[in-house]
């Protein structure tokens, strides 16, 4: 169980620190095109990504294969800038968009979960199994994206009944900011 318990930590701390502005800016992008009433499908999508980001977790951790870091450190914002940008492009088809999304979230979770591929790795090969740390890295990850997406609906609730915001000026000005800061991230982890 302690591994358990310090992996749940180190999923926690993946999602939340102050180093994890991608993975943050990832689920903005992700979810600022829904409304605090679709809580039930943004915990959907939120465990999408915590299932696409488990499965490549879970196959560098078995050296299945391994990605080169700058590769990935270069990848992870490309991510985020082509979610965000298709925010802004189909912003009038919420609809469309939210479904979208699911499979962006997987896909892009496959991705995102290379990102702590190379530390696992060591930390979890001292370890009998990799089922109990993997299992409290992802719950510790999907209770800290959780307690973004709770911050984030705050906002929106607040934004949007106090003070009026348009819902659609709301997902463009995220998304643009969003694709703004992902962008220069992209731009200077270029591998090549």
């Amino acid at each position: 169980m302690q591994d358990f318990f310090l992996f749940l930590q180190l999923g926690w701390e993946h999602i939340i620190s102050l180093d994890a502005l991608d993975h943050q800016l990832f689920v903005l992008a992700l979810i600022a095109v829904y409304s605090y009433s679709d809580w039930k499908k943004i915990l959907i999508l939120v465990t999408a990504f915590t299932i696409g980001h488990s499965i490549t977790l879970a196959l560098s951790i078995l050296d299945v294969f391994r990605v080169p870091s700058s590769w990935v450190e270069f990848l992870i914002p490309l991510t985020i800038v082509l979610t965000s940008l298709d925010n802004i492009i189909m912003k009038n088809q919420k609809q469309t968009l939210m479904r979208a999304n699911y499979y962006l979230a997987l896909i892009f979770g496959l991705v995102h979960g290379m990102g702590f591929a190379n530390t696992a790795r060591v930390m979890i090969a001292k370890s009998q199994s990799i089922a109990m740390p993997l299992l409290g890295f992802n719950i510790g990850l999907e209770l800290g994206q959780i307690v973004i997406v709770f911050a984030i609906l705050l906002v929106l609730f607040i934004l949007l009944n106090i003070f009026k915001v348009n819902k659609k000026d709301w997902i463009l000005f995220v998304s643009s900011g969003v694709f703004a800061l992902a962008l220069k991230m992209t731009l200077e982890r270029i591998p090549f």
